[in-house]
């Protein structure tokens, strides 16, 4: 098969990983910077051009798509998928799971525990936020924060008004939720393949820091996750329909919590932790469901 990784750095660990994975199992790899792709819309012959010439030949897509360029990313999936190429991640989940609020609301309605979440849009509202969420100390997130960057916590009533004041009067979205102190600065994050998890780490943030991101510090180790971890992992994908992921969850006393359910998640520290080919996981599942759309 020809597979294509929709990827802006050929040089990232995810990116090699894939490339490497793909080729030991026979697959001619290439590597797509989306951001230069240019999508020719027309009637029954959508295509792609990429440095001038006409893409084709290829059998599948690995979306690596960045926050920063959801949309235009999610746009090149897209068209793709007219174009009849299979994508690993379909371009409605990567836009529905970018969208913070939205896939919050989404697990919420299908009853998969979360943090206490508000948002509210007028500064007036700020007590009542803080109220509903039970009160300080508070995590304050941006809605368009990756990796742990604009993500705050406020440890007084104090601070946390100032800074949803400041953030509200630049007319910044943000969401408040309550702290799991029990948590310890630690969270779960369950890697989904096809609705199967490949491997588990336990992400502890560095000594003062409450995010566990390991760009920002933090430290992995393999874990066993619960039947009730597991259960809420895949259950959380499959809501937002997305067949690779990786969910992030908070150890609470009532229960597993998820955080965010990532649709490009990085390979290197799962990888890491686990010892597992995950990079070879996503090339097997490729792999079934092209045999499957050849076999109908």
């Amino acid at each position: 098969m020809k597979i294509a990784i929709l990827s802006r750095n050929p040089s990232l660990y995810s990116t090699k990983r894939l490339v490497e994975a793909g080729k030991q199992r026979g697959h001619e790899m290439m590597i797509l910077d989306h951001q230069k792709c240019v999508l020719v819309i027309e009637q029954g012959k959508p295509k792609i051009v990429y440095g001038g010439h006409d893409v084709v030949g290829v059998d599948a897509i690995i979306p690596r798509i960045g926050a920063s360029v959801t949309f235009y990313g999610a746009a090149v999936v897209r068209q793709f998928e007219q174009m009849k190429i299979f994508s690993a991640v379909e371009s409605q989940a990567l836009v529905r799971s970018r969208d913070k609020l939205r896939s919050l609301q989404l697990l919420a309605k299908a009853g998969i525990g979360m943090p206490k979440t508000a948002f509210a849009s007028h500064p007036k509202d700020i007590d009542n936020v803080l109220e509903q969420v039970g009160g300080a100390p508070v995590v304050i997130k941006l809605l368009e924060g990756t990796q742990g960057i604009g993500v705050i916590l406020a440890e007084t009533r104090n601070s946390a008004k100032s800074v949803i004041e400041a953030f509200l009067g630049v007319e910044v979205n943000i969401l408040v939720q309550e702290f799991i102190k029990e948590a310890k600065g630690a969270d779960v994050r369950a890697f989904i393949v096809d609705g199967q998890i490949v491997g588990a780490m336990k992400r502890q943030g560095a000594e003062g820091d409450f995010r566990s991101n390991l760009h920002r510090g933090g430290v992995a180790t393999v874990i066993e996750l619960t039947a009730q971890e597991k259960a809420t992992a895949i259950k959380a994908a499959k809501k937002l329909g997305l067949a690779i992921a990786g969910v992030d969850m908070l150890r609470s006393e009532r229960g597993p919590l998820v955080m965010e359910v990532n649709s490009s998640p990085g390979l290197e520290g799962i990888e890491g932790a686990t010892k597992v080919d995950i990079a070879g996981k996503i090339i097997e599942y490729i792999e079934r469901n092209e045999f499957t759309s050849h076999d109908n």
